[in-house]
């Protein structure tokens, strides 16, 4: 597989695209609905929430984490996690900016 040439796209770009890719499988969206729903968790909660394995989830958490979409701290053995609201909120800017751009184009569109 060829490289993929990020260098490029704008910084803006990379990080929606980054951001993305996190939320890119069920189960990182389910964490991400759980942590929504409970505000702040262990990480053996999420296992109890989901039907997956314990490493399973600790990988999940640990995508979402490197793209910034969650932020966690450790207390002894455990890791709370929360939702990062900075890093979300700039993905929901991206796509309040398509919605915007679309409605203004909403009679310009090509017709099928």
């Amino acid at each position: 597989m060829g490289a993929t040439k990020t260098e490029h796209f704008t910084e803006k770009q990379n990080d929606i695209a980054i951001l993305a890719k996190a939320l890119g499988h069920p189960a990182r969206i389910a964490i991400i609905d759980y942590l929504l729903k409970v505000d702040t968790c262990i990480c053996g909660d999420i296992v109890n929430e989901l039907p997956l394995a314990q490493p399973t989830i600790s990988q999940h958490l640990k995508e979402l984490k490197n793209a910034g979409l969650i932020k966690g701290t450790i207390e002894g053995t455990s890791v709370c996690y929360c939702i990062d609201e900075k890093v979300l909120e700039k993905f929901q800017n991206y796509f309040i900016k398509i919605s915007n751009r679309l409605e203004k184009k909403k009679n310009n569109c090509c017709k099928l």
